[in-house]
This record gives structure tokens, sequence and C-alpha cells, in this order.
């Protein structure tokens, strides 16, 4: 049995080499970019008046002059006027280029105009004021978007402003989702009473599609026979596996038997953890991952947030930044594991407070309802006290 660590190690060492495609531009919300994106010009591409106002020479002004006769208007979006005479100034509207011959923005809040004359009421002015400058944000060829970024609204702009119509994106592992059991029958069927409905790959589904990732859903009858063969089918035309159940030490778990029979090589079994601690994971010959996950919900879905989201985000290189969050009330726990303690979180004054929703064991998953995560608290201590700060794994 290896710690949470340890395995973690061993996950993030075998990682999914995506290949990138090209989506378009409208379609790429929310996709991870697969490749530098630089910006095509400079970034603004010209002085750009920052304010709605006037523009004029400071000299002038810095010498005395406070009344300056407007001689033009420059509009956003047209190409840039020429101050004739250095006594006037010109109308500027805010993104418009900066007129030639002016080196000073002044708004509108800061002068008088009347009879077409504008009266400075402002001793405030700096020369400069108002004035964003060419390329002051970025040089042409500057690199601004790098591969691994998730693209919110904030990079689908800067792409736009770039021209790139066609994105390019890393693509996801194509994913196998597997249920294991004899128990388990189709959502849709009437249970007898010693069945229930599958709903763990129903539940790494939608977990899988909250982030733009998608799966086809299998089902494992408990022959050992039909396991391997069915296993050995899926591997062939899937990067990974994710499968839900059959992986402890029961009489009918064949799971970790049949990865072996069609070559899947274990590199971690079982975990100092809890939920979660059969926990299986492995690479075939051919270089596909394999995660066999406990099958109980909270056990499923624990690890999979815990292990297989990490895994997924480091191989499309994306910086997954850690979440920490406080105790809400002091909690006991004997075993010496790694406990993932299902809580309710709310932000008390900007701070992360998370309150243990025990539930009834790992089996429990109607508890997830009322929860928004796991703390993870380290093994090698049994009490834990309100106030102190632990890992953070949210799924809302």
């Amino acid at each position: 049995m290896v710690s949470v660590e340890e395995a973690t190690g061993v996950v993030l060492s075998n990682l999914f080499k995506p290949p990138v495609h090209v989506v378009d531009l409208n379609d790429a919300y929310g996709a991870v970019l697969g490749a530098p994106i630089s910006a095509d010009r400079d970034f603004p591409p010209f002085n750009r008046v920052a304010m709605d106002g006037i523009a004029l020479w400071f000299s002038e002004l810095k010498n005395g002059r406070k009344e300056f006769t407007i001689e033009g208007i420059q509009r956003a979006g047209q190409p840039p006027v020429n101050l004739s005479d250095v006594k006037n100034a010109i109308e500027v509207m805010t993104g418009a280029v900066l007129p030639e011959g002016t080196n000073t923005v002044i708004r509108y809040e800061d002068i008088v105009i009347q009879k077409n004359v504008a009266t400075i009421m402002s001793d405030a002015v700096k020369e400069g004021h108002h004035i964003h400058r060419q390329g002051s944000d970025a040089k042409q060829d500057d690199i601004l978007l790098t591969p691994g970024m998730i693209l919110s609204p904030a990079e689908i702009a800067l792409l736009a402003s770039v021209g790139r119509s066609d994105v390019p994106v890393f693509s996801f592992p194509k994913a196998a989702i597997i249920s294991s059991g004899d128990e388990l029958v189709e959502v849709n069927e009437i249970p007898e009473l010693h069945q229930i409905r599958r709903s763990n790959t129903y539940a790494i589904q939608a977990a899988m599609k909250n982030i733009g990732w998608n799966g086809t859903q299998y089902h494992l009858h408990d022959q050992k026979d039909f396991v391997i063969d069915s296993l050995k089918v899926i591997e062939a035309a899937h990067d990974v596996l994710i499968i839900s159940g059959g992986v402890s030490k029961g009489r009918f778990d064949f799971i970790p038997e049949a990865l072996e029979a069609i070559g899947v090589k274990k590199l971690v079994h079982q975990v100092s953890q809890r939920p979660g601690k059969p926990f299986w994971f492995g690479v075939s010959k051919s270089g596909k991952t394999v995660f066999a996950l406990p099958g109980n919900p909270v056990s499923t879905y624990m690890c999979f947030y815990r292990y297989v989201m990490p895994w997924l985000y480091k191989s499309l290189g994306v910086q997954q930044k850690a979440q920490w969050a406080v105790l809400g009330d002091a909690f006991s726990f004997e075993p010496d594991l790694t406990y993932f303690v299902q809580v309710s979180v709310c932000n008390e004054n900007g701070l992360l407070v998370a309150t243990p929703e025990v539930g009834g064991g790992s089996g429990d998953f109607a508890n997830l309802k009322r929860v928004d995560g796991f703390l993870e608290l380290p093994k090698g201590r049994k009490t834990f006290n309100k106030g102190e700060p632990f890992p953070y794994w949210s799924f809302r």
C-alpha cells in the first residue's frame, strides 16, 4: 500500500501526450490552447486616445496658454488628422488615433468649450496625459498566450484581436467509462430487490462534460473471461480507461487480474486513504492509461477528482491552482490513513471555510448533494483543529 503522495507522483509521471486540432473561434471557449499565440502588430497599434476631450501640443499649455481654438475633430476609426497650428486643439474621442502634431489629451471634465474655444480649467495636466501609447501593452511578435491556457472570454478576445478565427487546441484523450458488477442495471430499468441502477458512470460522464471532455460508457458483468475479452477490445479503441468497481478483494473482483491478462502494467494498487483505498492505476503496453476506481459511489467520485482530473490537466499542460480551505469544526479520525472528508464550504470574509458533512460512508452518495467537495486530512494524526487549513478538492 502506498501513500496518497506516492500514488499522486506515479499518476502524474505517466501522462497522455495530447494531439492538437483546430476549432473555430466561436467554439474555442473552455478549450485548452495547443500552441503559442503572438501579436500580429503592436498593442495598441497606434497612440490611442484614452479619454474624450481635446488633444494639443503641451508646450503651449506649459508656456501659459489657457485658451485653444478647436480646429477639427478626430473620431474613432478615422485616419489621423493633423494639428495645423500649435495654438489650437483638436477634439478627440476615446479609441481614436492621436492626431499628428499633438502629444497630450485633456478630458472634457477639465475644460470649458464656448464658441469653438476650449479653456483649460485644471492645473494638474501633464504632458502625455490620457494617451495609450503604441506598443505599451505588447510589441509585434510578442507571445500573448501560451499552450495549456484554458480559454476564457479574456483569451477569446485576444485571439479575435490578432485575427485568429481558427484556434489550435489540445484534443482530450479518447475515454472509456466502464462500470462493473452484476448488481447493476440500466438507469431505465426497474431493479429487483437485490439490484441497483448504474450511477457512477453517469457521474463521471457529467464531471467530464463540465470541462468539455467526453467518454463512451460500457458495462462489464462479473464473468472473468467476458471481462478480459471486453477490456481487450475497449483498451485497443481508447486512450484512457476509467473503470468503476471490481477492483477490491472480492471473489468476483476480476478487474486487476483481467488488466494484467491484457498487458496492462500495475503501477499503483491500494492507497492509504479513505475513501478509495483499493484505487488502481496502470499503463498498457501500447501506452494507454487505466484508472480503476473503487465501486462505492463516494470513493469513485473522490478518486476521479483527486487523481484523474490532475492527470488530465497536467497532460494538457494546464497549471492547476491548489485550493485550500480551513476546517469549520474540529474533527477527529482514528485510522492512520489520509482522510478525504466530505465538506460544505462558504466564504467568510474572504476565507474559505469547510464544514464536515460525513454522511453514511462511501456508499452514501445521496449525501453528496449536501456537499461541495473533499477536504484532504493527512495521515499520522487523529485530531484536526477548527481553523486549520488543508487541501480542498472541489466538484462544484
